[in-house]
Formats: C-alpha cells, structure tokens, sequence
C-alpha cells in the first residue's frame, strides 16, 4: 500500500495531540481574529506604535501572536519548544529573525548567533538545520550592486570581502560540526550574489553530504532551470547539493519593482502554475536523489502528498535523512504532526528573538495568514474541528 494512504491531513487528534484544550481554545481565539482583515491591519499598526511608545504591550503581544508563531525572544527560551516538538517526533530549525539592522556591529552579532544555533544543533537529537539570510550579515544594498555589472568600490569591495567571510565562518563551523544549514532565499535583485556564495560554500563543504543548502523560490518561473543547472554543476563538480524548496516570499514587491524598473515580472503569473512548478521541481529533486538532497518547505497538502507517493516510487525510506517536510511553527500542525507520526522527517522553523526586533515577521504571518486564499480559514477550522470532537469524547 502506498504509504501516502496511511496519512490524512484531516486527523486532527494527532495534529493538536500536544495541545492541551486551554491551549487549543487559545489558538482557536488567534486564529479566529486572524480571520479578519481589517482587525489584522489595524492591530498590526496599534501594536507597532504602542511598541515605538513604549507602552506596556510587550507582555500580551508575548502571550498572544509571538507565543503562536516564535519559540522565544532567546536559544535557551525555545527550549520548551524544541523538547515539544521532539516528543512528537518533529525537529526544529532556529530562526534568528531579527530584521532591519544593517551594520557591521549588527552583522557580526549576528554571525556569532547562527553560530550559537549551530553549536546547540550539534548537542541535540531535535535540531537537524540551522538557518541564516545573507542579508543578516551583509548590507542589501551591496549584494544587489554586486549582481550588476557596475564596479564596486575599493571600500564596497573590502565590504563584500566580509560579507563573503561571515559566510564563510558560518558554512565552516557547520561543517566542523557536522550540522546542516540553510541559506535561505531573498529578492531576485540580489539572489544571483547569494547563489554565487552559496556554490562556493558547497564546493568547499559539500564533498562528502549536503551540508550547505540553497534555497529555491518555485513561485519564479526561471527556478526548475536553475535547480537543474545546479544539479549538473554539482556532478560536474563532485559535489552533493543541498536545496531547500519553497513557493515564495515577495511576491507584491517582485512585481511591484519589476514593473517600476521595465523588466519580466520573475513570478509565475498564477498560482496554479506556481504550484505545477513546484510539484514538477520534486519530482525532478526525487529522481536526482543521489545527488541532491531535499526539504520541501510548503504548507500546501496536495505537494506534501506528492513527495510521499514519489518517495515510494523511488524506494525512498520515509525517514531517508536526503528527504525532510519543513513548516512555519503555529501554522500547518496538521502536516507536520500527521508526517512525524507517520514516520517521515518534519522540521518546524521556530523564530526567535526580541519581540520588537520580530514584530516584522509576526506581522507577516498575520498577513499571510489572512491573504493566502483560505489559508487561516483552513487552519481555523481544523482547530475548531479538534474542539469539537474533544466536547464529544
């Protein structure tokens, strides 16, 4: 029997197993708020400026929508989490998610922090990734001017110097470690800078497994091409390569910019054909196995299926280590619960940092979460239908 069968995203006794039913009617009261539009945009901006005024908001932002989507403002307060997420057989990916820093006390702070993620992944049986965005530890500014044809300045170029050496120190202590780590995608304007680094962090660490992994956004129609040359690279080059695959993250401002500028809009012009994409990216990663390993990041259950039925097509073990699901912490539980308990490997990015300094991202979940067509209603009802089979026990 294909074990694809054996899983139902529908189980909800397995998805919300941890949760106790105070905690279940909590996120039911989050997600039940994140259903409205206008409550999403207005809360967002009131808790922004009672943060800029210093008002005492910290603490019920903390109990509330941080607590859904972040493990803690620290390492050592995600722990709970991580030690949660591990008894349900799920692993966890740290996300420093600090943004809108940009300097080079920031950026070296910020290489010591994966660092530290690194050094916990190495002594803990729930951690298999670490993280990081390039734009953490180099200026935007300088990696988009790197990826044209203007030259850089002797001073940008000694930037870029050090951009290229946090990279590197952060690569290498993975290696050391034995721990693999993510380089995640960002805008096109500056991912062939990224893709460029990233190569070169494969050639050098890559040579025996996949450590260092790149990121492909399937939602740009160009990315199958580019995981496909990558692939023959990596042959070529004898090396394994390591790709994270996501549908996207800057859909509005990719278009947005594309249009402003007079080029091809990068984004696929439908969601459909993002999602064609990124299902015919599987199956091309599947096939090529061997040389490629893959963590399919969606929370989209049509793919989620798909990866199963081709990993037994492929005679791929469910708890194959080339082969990982990953989804957002607070949202998906009833992927990441039902694969995990199926046998198959689950991660859950778990953001941390300051509440201030992660409100950017939380916002971006609110938002997601009430833009993605059905998106919060999915997740809404699911949490509504484990309320009520627990009130008919």
């Amino acid at each position: 029997m294909n074990p694809a069968l054996k899983v139902s995203f529908e189980d909800t006794a397995i998805a919300f197993a941890d949760k106790s039913d105070s905690e279940l009617y909590k996120t039911y009261l989050l997600f039940a708020a994140m259903n409205n539009n206008s409550l999403v945009k207005m809360g967002g901006g009131m808790m922004k400026k009672a943060l800029g005024w210093n008002l005492p908001v910290k603490g019920l932002i903390k109990k509330t929508i941080f607590e859904q989507f972040c493990g803690g403002e620290t390492i050592q307060e995600c722990k709970p989490t991580i030690e949660r997420l591990g008894r349900s057989g799920i692993g966890t990916i740290l996300d420093y998610s600090v943004e809108g820093e940009s300097n080079e006390a920031s950026f070296d702070h910020t290489v010591q922090e994966i660092i530290a993620t690194i050094e916990m992944a190495a002594t803990s049986e729930h951690i298999p990734f670490s993280v990081f965005k390039v734009t953490g530890v180099g200026d935007p500014a300088l990696l988009t001017k790197a990826q044209t044809d203007q030259e850089l300045t002797p001073a940008e170029k000694a930037a870029f110097g050090r951009v290229r050496a946090r990279v590197k120190a952060i690569c290498q202590r993975a290696f050391e470690r034995g721990v693999r780590v993510f380089i995640d995608a960002e805008e096109s304007w500056m991912q062939e800078t990224i893709d460029q680094l990233c190569y070169d962090m494969m050639e050098l660490y890559n040579q025996e497994r996949p450590i260092v992994y790149n990121t492909y956004q399937l939602y740009r129609h160009d990315r199958l091409d580019v995981i496909k040359r990558d692939v023959e690279r990596a042959r070529k080059l004898g090396y394994y390569l390591g790709g994270k695959l996501v549908r996207g993250a800057y859909m509005e401002k990719e278009g947005r910019t594309a249009q402003q500028k007079g080029y091809q809009n990068p984004i696929n012009p439908t969601k459909q054909a993002t999602d064609a994409l990124y299902d015919e990216a599987l199956a091309y990663c599947v096939a090529n196995i061997d040389r490629f390993a893959i963590c399919a990041g969606t929370h989209n259950e049509q793919s989620s299926y798909l990866l199963m039925e081709l990993m037994d097509q492929h005679n791929i073990a469910p708890n194959d280590e080339r082969v990982y699901f990953a989804q957002l912490l607070g949202m998906s539980d009833n992927l990441s619960y039902n694969l995990a308990h199926a046998g198959y490997n689950v991660a859950k990015y778990v953001p941390y940092g300051p509440v201030e300094a992660v409100m950017p991202y939380l916002l971006r979940r609110a938002d997601e979460n009430t833009a993605i067509a059905g998106q919060s209603s999915r997740e809404f009802s699911l949490v509504k239908k484990e309320l009520e089979r627990r009130r008919k026990k």
